[in-house]
């Protein structure tokens, strides 16, 4: 439903324009029904709900719970293995020697105890032969029979939904901001925007995409309905569109199968490309890049059967090889090559992005002499970058003082690489000149703002939401490098996988480091036990979905605990019917059943390529625990991937972007000091309209404000 997705996408409900009434009880059901999942509503939303007729009203309550229980993850049934988790968890080896005992007994024969333990121990049991191991043996009602009622703490989570404006008025909201935003967006978002651009396709339209996939993603529906397309200035714009519709990823990260096109469809297709290229031969330059994406497009597209567009067909000819095209970046690189430094950054002045882009490069291989050049050449492209772009220079700037203690790619399929850094830091004197031009240009950038800045201290340390391919989905997560403060004094990690077509099995696991990021210990299915932490049971088989939880004391020995989650066996993170990781901060002595949804902090969906997930690490400091997103995945073996058999991997990739300097939201708070009047929010609503830029906005913020709460902060960057 369109409404559902308005609430989870921005917490407002779509008011409902159905008839008048009473619906005053079931405003109260719904207010406690959603304090039950840590949620609750504003006065505005509660007099609304209670305005409606019974009928109405109990639709929208019932749309409301679902939508934010889906949030959180409390649409699915969260058992765990042990009935009694966290207590009543065996010692690993006594748990498997009690399967193993237990088989031994079924087949009638009689063996030691001592003759098991040492069986268990050498490795040659199979553990999924074993009776009753890794399935569950208990239904989720006798789980909850088994707990107590959640003992409510004072730090459990309550999020505000708020009023919204009718159903439609929102969704066109939503779809401008998406569709017109200057940052890309990760899979969950563009699955949005793709379900909007359907229901807008008549309304409003942005005036500006300016990005890309974005572009790909309306023009997909434009060629699917017969319209015409808009914003197609290169070839790769076709290529993203051809991708798009067959259903592959527009990124182009990941090769698509083309499905076929209909004739109609063929033809805007290679009239757009004759269109790109008949203005601008250059644009075949960006052929050779997907050259064997272009070739499989060809065969769908029969390219030679329309002699009317021949700029099209010379598109297949450069993907074939038959003709050649030296593009921009080619002829930089020849010049790199050739050591001459100077023409390179001249070159690449015609495309200032990726001039910007390469600025690092240059300024190592360049000469004293030359380096003058690059250096005005990389001024001289400031203006006409985009912010964003400005604010990743900025960042990559802000680390080239000393060597990091390893080189980490995350590539936008978020699967991270890791080496060695041997690249020659650049000098001070260089970093300090490239730092203030930059810092100069962002603050001319911002936006003017005509009210008071009231700032939430808490999203000070959030990373600049520079492309949503740096987060999953979910609720309450922030981008790669963002750091949130953890309260209570427990953690609690759970995941949740449900299979499709074949036997899966995914194992959460918490490796241990220590301030120098050594191994200090592992919890994992073959450890359920290490310095207070806890596992809830290993779960094999998830044909109607499985969970898997682990508690963390923070009085835990360990600067850093790293909860991963493993595909030991099965379908891979996209290819499950559903997965997810996240987590929940509980008092110790807090009972309650082994998942509750007041006290989830943060959930994400695990949809990443690899083997290996690693969502987030939490790192102890002078201001206490601190949630250190991360989103990333590694490799992995196809299977039986095991949390001892990557510490040394894993640990790397944390220390790598654990020790980074990110550019955050106190950053451009910095820049607008210098031209806005700004506060720190301490709780005190004022009486003039504001500009709120927070986590969450607080309630009855003064009529005439404006507020840029988690789901709208990539808004604040510059354009």
């Amino acid at each position: 439903m369109l409404e559902k997705m308005i609430i989870q996408k921005t917490l407002r409900v779509p008011a409902s324009t159905d008839a008048a009434g009473d619906g005053t009880s079931v405003a109260r059901q719904l207010d406690a029904a959603l304090l039950d999942v840590g949620f609750s509503v504003s006065q505005s939303l509660l007099e609304h709900i209670g305005a409606l007729a019974p009928r109405p009203a109990l639709d929208l309550a019932a749309t409301v719970v679902s939508a934010v229980r889906e949030l959180v993850g409390d649409h699915d049934q969260h058992n765990a293995y042990f009935i009694g988790f966290p207590d009543d968890v065996p010692d690993t080896i006594e748990f498997w020697t009690d399967r193993l005992r237990a088989a031994v007994l079924t087949g009638g024969g009689t063996v030691t105890d001592a003759q098991l333990r040492d069986a268990v121990a050498s490795g040659g049991v199979n553990l999924l032969d074993l009776p009753a191991y890794g399935t569950y043996q208990h239904t989720y009602a006798e789980l909850l029979a088994a707990h107590d009622d959640l003992i409510t703490a004072a730090g459990d989570r309550v999020t505000l939904l708020r009023l919204g404006d009718a159903a439609d008025v929102e969704a066109t909201r939503l779809y401008l901001a998406l569709a017109g935003s200057s940052t890309p967006h990760g899979e969950a978002d563009l699955a949005i925007l793709s379900e909007l651009a359907v229901a807008c396709v008549d309304g409003t339209q942005p005036a500006e995409i300016p990005v890309r996939e974005n572009r790909a993603v309306l023009n997909g529906i434009q060629l699917v309905l017969g319209r015409p397309l808009v914003a197609v200035d290169t070839t790769t714009d076709v290529l993203r569109l051809a991708c798009q519709v067959s259903g592959g990823d527009v990124s182009l990260v990941t090769p698509t199968r083309f499905r076929a096109f209909r004739r109609p469809e063929r033809r805007v297709l290679l009239a757009a490309l004759n269109k790109v290229v008949g203005a601008s031969p250059d644009k075949l330059g960006d052929v050779v890049r997907y050259a064997e994406r272009w070739k499989r497009l060809g065969e769908r597209l029969h390219p030679h059967e329309y002699n009317q567009w021949p700029h099209a067909q010379e598109v297949f000819a450069v993907a074939r090889g038959e003709r050649r095209v030296r593009n921009l970046a080619g002829r930089a690189e020849a010049a790199i090559r050739a050591g001459a430094i100077g023409p390179a950054a001249s070159v690449l002045s015609a495309a200032p992005g990726l001039l910007l882009r390469s600025a690092d490069r240059l300024l190592r291989l360049a000469s004293a002499s030359e380096r003058a050049v690059v250096v005005e050449a990389v001024t001289g492209a400031l203006g006409s970058a985009s912010g964003r772009v400005l604010c990743s220079l900025r960042e990559h700037v802000g680390n080239r003082l000393t060597p990091a203690s390893a080189r980490m790619y995350v590539g936008r399929s978020r699967r991270a690489w890791v080496g060695p850094d041997e690249r020659r830091p650049l000098p001070a004197g260089l970093v300090a000149e490239l730092s203030s031009l930059l810092d100069a240009e962002i603050s001319a950038r911002l936006p003017e703002s005509q009210r008071p800045l009231v700032v939430d201290p808490e999203v000070l340390d959030v990373a600049l939401p520079l492309s949503g391919k740096a987060a999953e989905g979910g609720f309450a997560v922030l981008p790669r490098g963002s750091r949130a403060s953890v309260s209570g004094e427990l953690l609690r990690f759970f995941t949740y996988w449900r299979q499709t077509n074949r036997r899966t099995d995914y194992d959460l696991s918490v490796l241990l480091l220590d301030d120098e990021f050594h191994a200090a210990g592992q919890v994992s299915w073959t450890n359920y036990h290490h310095d207070g932490v806890v596992h809830s049971g290993d779960i094999t088989d998830a044909t109607n979905g499985a969970t898997e939880f682990i508690d963390v004391p923070l009085t835990v020995r360990g600067q850093y605990v790293v909860p991963q989650v493993y595909i030991y066996a099965g379908g891979s993170f996209d290819e499950v019917a559903e997965s997810m990781f996240g987590y929940q901060t509980r008092t110790r002595d807090q009972r309650g059943a082994p998942f509750d949804a007041r006290t989830v902090r943060a959930r994400s969906h695990l949809r990443g390529q690899g083997r290996v997930a690693l969502p987030v690490v939490f790192a102890r400091g002078e201001r206490g625990w601190q949630a250190v997103w991360l989103h990333l995945y590694l490799r992995g073996m196809p299977s039986f991937n095991r949390v001892e058999d990557n510490t040394f991997t894993t640990a790397d990739r944390v220390r790598a972007l654990v020790e980074r300097r990110y550019l955050t939201m106190s950053y451009l708070v910095d820049r607008w000091r210098a031209r806005a009047e700004v506060m720190m929010w301490n709780g005190r609503l004022p009486d003039e309209p504001i500009t709120f830029i927070g986590i969450e906005a607080p309630e009855d913020l003064p009529d005439g404000s404006e507020a840029y709460t988690l789901g709208r902060l990539s808004e604040l960057i510059p354009e």
